[in-house]
C-alpha cells in the first residue's frame, strides 16, 4: 500500500497501538472523538457495551481486534487515556534506571521484577530538552550562544555536547511513525519462481496469465458420461493426454483426476457411486443407487471456475509465501517481480562480550548475535553480515563508512557511558538523527541516524533489476538503528525502530493489530510507555509474564507477544495492544 491511502492506513494503525502514550491536544484531554483509532480500537465509543469474549482452542493464536459497538467511555480508560500526559508535558523526567542508562552487557543480568511491580527509581546519564523540528521528532543538538548559558566557555564539540543537552524523547507510537515514513520502498528485483523469493514482497500486483483451471477437467475418479443411464463404456480418459474425442449420448468413458473432460460430457459419476456390467454388446455402466445419479456439472471443473486470464489475484506488498509460490507456478508464471530485500548489516559492539562457554571474569555471553540475524529475516531483511566490535570509535567509524547496507543495526553503545561511542561517530560522519531516545520502557536509549552517501544500488546474484542499471536504489537511507546493549531494551528497539523501517523498505504491508484483555495489573512508567512480554490464555486473555527487566530475555522466550502499557499501568481486565514479536514466524513471516 502506497500514497495517502496507505499513510492514513499505516497512521492509523500506529494510533492504534499508541494506545494513548501521545500527548493529546489540551482541549481533547477531557473526552476523545469516537472516531479517535484509540478509541475505535478499545471499542471505547457512545453505544454498547462490549460483548463478552468468545473463547478459542488452546494453542491457536488470537484473532486481530474487531471493536465491538461503542460504548459509554469508562472514567479509568479516560485517565489511562489522558491521565499522566500534564506531569509528561509540565514537569521534569523521572531519572533513568541504571540498568538501561548504563550501556552494560547483553546478557542477563538483574534478576526479579515482575510484570505488576513499578519500574524502580531511574537515573539518566545524559541529559535533554526538547528541540523536535519540522514534525519529524528529531532531537537536534543545541548549541548555546558561546559565552551565555555556558558561563563564558565556548560550547563543547558535537561529540560532546550531547551530555550537556537536555532532550526530551520522542513518544513510543511517534518513534515508529518517524521510523515508518523516513525511508522509502527500495527498488524491485524479478527472481526465479523458488525458494528464494520466499518472504519478499510482490512489486507488481499477481494477473492470472491464464484461465485456472485452463480446460474442463474431471474433480474425480470415476466416469465421464454423456446422457443418462445406462451408459455403454468406450475408451479411457487419463490425466494429461490432450484434448479427448467427443463423448456421444449414452455413452461414458473412464476418467481420472485432472483429465480434460470430453465434449459432450455432462457430468462425472465417481467410482463409488457405479457399477459396471458386461453383456454380450460389451461393458456397460449403472449408477449403484439412484440418489447417486449425477446431476450437470457434477464433479467438473469448469474453465476459469478459480479465475480469468488477466485478473488480479494479489495486490503489490503481498508477503512471497508457499502458497503464493503454488499459485503462481499454477497460473503460469516462471520468475516473481518483487521488493529488493533490505540488506542489514549487525555491528554487536563491548568488549565485555563472549561468544561462547559460560560467563566468567565480569564478562557475559552475547546474546544479541545469536538472536537478531533470524528475528530481522523474519522482518524481511537480508542479514549479510554480524560483526563483533571491540569499544573504539575508529572501529566502529570504519564499520559504519565501510558498509554497503540499506541498514546498519549497532547493539549497545547508544547512552552516554564513557565506552558509548555511537553518537559521537554519528556526529563525526555527519549523520542524520531522527529519533535520540524513544518514551519507552525498555529500551529508551535507542536512536534512528539517515547516514550520509545514498548511492548505492542493491544488486543481487541470482536476480535482476527492474529498471535503468546503474541508477541510485530507492529507499532513502542508508540508515542505522542503534539498539540499547540490553537484551529486552534491544528487543524495544526491534519493534519500535527496525520493524516499521524494514517494512517500509520491503515494500511490506502493516500487520493488522490486536487487543486481549489483562489477565492481571500491570503497574506503567510514570510517562513512558512500557512493553511487557504476553502469553494468551484459552480465552484470548494476555497473561504478563515476570523476568521483564530490560537485561531479562526469560520472559520474552515464552511469550506470544508484547503488550503495550500505557504510561500509569493497566489493570486486570482492560484491553490492550499486543504486539505480534514475529519470533514464531518463518521467514516469509511480518511481525511488529
Amino acid at each position: 500500500m502506497s500514497g495517502k491511502a496507505g499513510d492514513a492506513a499505516d497512521r492509523a494503525l500506529d494510533d492504534a497501538l499508541a494506545l494513548a502514550n501521545d500527548p493529546r491536544a489540551e482541549a481533547d484531554r477531557s473526552r476523545p472523538p469516537a472516531t479517535d483509532p484509540l478509541v475505535v480500537a478499545l471499542g471505547l465509543g457512545d453505544a454498547q457495551p462490549a460483548p463478552a469474549r468468545p473463547s478459542r482452542p488452546a494453542g491457536s493464536r488470537p484473532r486481530p481486534h474487531t471493536p465491538p459497538p461503542p460504548a459509554p467511555l469508562d472514567p479509568v480508560a479516560v485517565a489511562l487515556l489522558h491521565g499522566a500526559e500534564e506531569s509528561a508535558d509540565t514537569g521534569p523526567r523521572p531519572p533513568a534506571r541504571r540498568g538501561e542508562a548504563d550501556r552494560g552487557g547483553n546478557g542477563p543480568a538483574d534478576r526479579g521484577a515482575g510484570p505488576a511491580a513499578a519500574p524502580p527509581a531511574e537515573r539518566r546519564t545524559s541529559s535533554r530538552t526538547n528541540s523536535r523540528t519540522g514534525g519529524t521528532g528529531r532531537a537536534d543538538r543545541v548549541a548555546d550562544p558561546e559565552g551565555v548559558a555556558t558561563g563564558g566557555r565556548k560550547p563543547p564539540p558535537p561529540a560532546e555536547r550531547r551530555r550537556d543537552a537536555r532532550t526530551a524523547d520522542v513518544t513510543w507510537s511517534e518513534a515508529r511513525r518517524i521510523a515508518r515514513q523516513a525511508g522509502r520502498r527500495l527498488g524491485a528485483r524479478v527472481m526465479p519462481l523458488g525458494e528464494e523469493a520466499l518472504g519478499a514482497a510482490l512489486a507488481e500486483p499477481l494477473t492470472a496469465l491464464t484461465d485456472l483451471p485452463s480446460f474442463d477437467s474431471s474433480a474425480m475418479d470415476g466416469w465421464a458420461v454423456a446422457g443418462s443411464a445406462p451408459w455403454l463404456l468406450e475408451g479411457g480418459l487419463l490425466a494429461g493426454q490432450g484434448s479427448p474425442p467427443p463423448l456421444r449420448d449414452g455413452r461414458a468413458a473412464p476418467i481420472a483426476t485432472g483429465a480434460v473432460l470430453p465434449p459432450g460430457a455432462v457430468a462425472v459419476l465417481r467410482s463409488e457411486h457405479g457399477r459396471t456390467e458386461e453383456r454380450g454388446d460389451g461393458a456397460w455402466l449403472w449408477v449403484r443407487e439412484p440418489r447417486f445419479a449425477p446431476r450437470p456439472g457434477q464433479e467438473v471443473r469448469r474453465r476459469g471456475q478459480e479465475c480469468g486470464r488477466g485478473e488480479e489475484l494479489l495486490p503489490v506488498g503481498t508477503v512471497v509465501t508457499p502458497a503464493v509460490l503454488g499459485l503462481a507456478a499454477a497460473t503460469g508464471y516462471d520468475e516473481l517481480t518483487v521488493t529488493a530485500r533490505p540488506r542489514v548489516e549487525v555491528l554487536v559492539l563491548g568488549d565485555e562480550l563472549l561468544d561462547h562457554g559460560l560467563p566468567r571474569n565480569g564478562r557475559v555471553r552475547d546474546a544479541l548475535g545469536p538472536m537478531l540475524p533470524s528475528w530481522l529475516r523474519a522482518l524481511g531483511a537480508e542479514v549479510t553480515s554480524v560483526r563483533r566490535l571491540v569499544d573504539d570509535p575508529g572501529a566502529l567509524r570504519d564499520a559504519i563508512t565501510a558498509g554497503a547496507a540499506d541498514l546498519i543495526i549497532t547493539t549497545g553503545g547508544t547512552a552516554g557511558g564513557p565506552v558509548d561511542h555511537v553518537h559521537p561517530v554519528l556526529a563525526a560522519i555527519g549523520a542524520k538523527l531522527l529519533v535520540d531516545g524513544v518514551a519507552v520502557r525498555p529500551g529508551h536509549p535507542m536512536l534512528l541516524a539517515e547516514l550520509p552517501g545514498s548511492t548505492h544500488t542493491g544488486g543481487r546474484a541470482g536476480s535482476r533489476i527492474a529498471g535503468r542499471a546503474g541508477s541510485p536504489a530507492p529507499g532513502g537511507g542508508p540508515f542505522l538503528i542503534g539498539l540499547p546493549g540490553n537484551p529486552l531494551a534491544a528487543v524495544s528497539g526491534v519493534l519500535t525502530l527496525a520493524a516499521p523501517l524494514l517494512r517500509t523498505l520491503a515494500g511490506r504491508p502493516g500487520p493488522a493489530p490486536y487487543a486481549a484483555a489483562l489477565t492481571a495489573d500491570v503497574a506503567g512508567h510514570p510517562v513512558d510507555t512500557r512493553l511487557v512480554p504476553v502469553v494468551f490464555d484459552d480465552e484470548s486473555a494476555a497473561r504478563p509474564l515476570g523476568f521483564a527487566g530490560s537485561a531479562m530475555l526469560r520472559g520474552l522466550a515464552g511469550a506470544d507477544g508484547m503488550a503495550v502499557i500505557p504510561p500509569g499501568g493497566a489493570r486486570a481486565g482492560q484491553e490492550t495492544a499486543v504486539l505480534d514479536t514475529g519470533m514464531l514466524g518463518p521467514a516469509w513471516g511480518s511481525g511488529g
